[in-house]
């Protein structure tokens, strides 16, 4: 996947919003706004995503060149994915899924019902 197909695959979420909060060169994805994911476009080969920990160390052992660490933020529950085609397109949108869900999984009672609000009026 390029870039702006995982872009794209990541706006394609309900109540997914994008925006540069830290610099003019991290694009941020939020839903409800808690960070999903971010791209650092000056590189334009990576995203970083939120995965639960035991999964994370399964992945960096599995594609050690391709799944890292993600530099400058907490390592226990983000990698960093390599956009260079070796990681296919069906395992960095499950890893894309699996960020967005965990943090859903997290927001407040109020901020799911929203969602799911919002998660029913788009499947009409």
């Amino acid at each position: 996947m390029n870039i702006e197909e995982v872009r794209e695959y990541c706006i394609s979420h309900v109540a997914v919003t994008e925006s540069f909060p830290f610099d003019e060169e991290t694009l941020v994805f939020k839903v409800m706004n808690k960070m999903f994911a971010l791209m650092p476009l000056e590189r334009g080969n990576t995203i970083s995503l939120k995965c639960d920990p035991e999964y994370a160390l399964e992945l960096r052992d599995r594609y050690p060149e391709e799944i890292q660490a993600a530099w400058h933020m907490n390592k226990t529950h983000w990698n960093s994915v390599i956009l260079n085609g070796t990681v296919g397109r069906k395992l960095i949108e499950e890893l894309i899924t699996h960020s967005y869900d965990l943090v859903v999984s997290k927001l407040k009672k109020a901020d799911k019902a929203t969602l799911q609000a919002m998660k029913e009026q788009e499947e009409k």
